[in-house]
């Protein structure tokens, strides 16, 4: 008898070790408060919402930082190329508003592009020439000027004689016969007040778009380290000194071509 109750015990405890060590993993396992062991039922299993909910926390707390860390870089990666993109057409665009307003200028021979520039004042409202007039020419000295309505002409030959090209217009029938005088020193000196007028334009043109640049880096500094801002905002400011130096190249060139030297 002693012999049966020992071996019993025996299996017992195996039974709870076993019991403890699947509760550890996934279910919990429990004894009735009464009766014998022979008479021990097995509960339904219970899962550890507690652990689990645990260990899913500090799963989610570490993604979220993750997260966030993979947000910050992917917005420094986005914002630079972006602002450079943006920052170069804005700048490119001002250039070659610069050559096209230089191209105009004369340099001793007659060239429709050159009365582009002028404005007429027709109905207390200024409007570019060449939406008023189709501009040709006639030989190496002498520009026509065919206005689209007759009623603009007296205003269209009051503007080209203003303007410091040092033209002295004439009607001719339904036209309007534009001579190109030579170059003297002081149509040349106008013409290189012209130059420098859009080279002021066109910096400050740059400038714009630099200041843009910078206000866009600055709205997004929260999002960039430091080290980011730092070399893209030097990059900007590299850009623009590319730019002014390209334009003042340019009408440096142009007034050499007007002096003729």
């Amino acid at each position: 008898m002693a012999l049966l109750l020992r071996r019993g015990a025996a299996v017992a405890a195996r039974s709870l070790r076993a019991a403890a060590a699947s509760s550890a993993s996934t279910s919990i396992y429990r004894l009735p408060t009464a009766g014998s062991l022979g008479a021990a039922k097995v509960l339904p299993t219970t899962q550890l919402f507690l652990l689990e909910t645990r260990r899913g926390f500090a799963k989610g707390k570490k993604s979220k930082n993750d997260s966030r860390g993979d947000t910050v870089e992917a917005a420094a990666q986005d914002i630079g190329p972006t602002v450079k993109s943006a920052t170069t057409a804005q700048m490119e665009t001002a250039v070659v508003a610069l050559s096209r307003e230089l191209s105009k200028l004369r340099t001793g021979r007659a060239s429709p592009g050159m009365l582009d520039h002028i404005m007429v004042e027709t109905a207390d409202v200024k409007v570019g020439l060449n939406r008023l007039a189709v501009v040709s020419v006639l030989d190496s000295h002498t520009l026509s000027v065919m206005p689209y309505d007759p009623s603009t002409m007296k205003s269209i030959e009051n503007a080209i004689a203003s303007s410091p090209l040092g033209i002295n217009p004439t009607p001719d029938g339904n036209r309007i016969i534009a001579p190109v005088p030579p170059l003297t020193k002081e149509t040349m000196q106008a013409l290189c007040k012209v130059v420098t007028k859009s080279a002021e334009d066109f910096k400050q043109s740059i400038r714009r778009a630099r200041q843009k640049a910078l206000d866009t880096i600055k709205k997004s500094s929260s999002s960039m380290p430091k080290d980011d801002i730092k070399r893209l905002e030097k990059e900007v400011e590299e850009m623009t000194k590319k730019f002014i130096k390209s334009a003042e190249d340019m009408c440096k060139a142009k007034e050499k071509e007007i002096s003729g030297s």
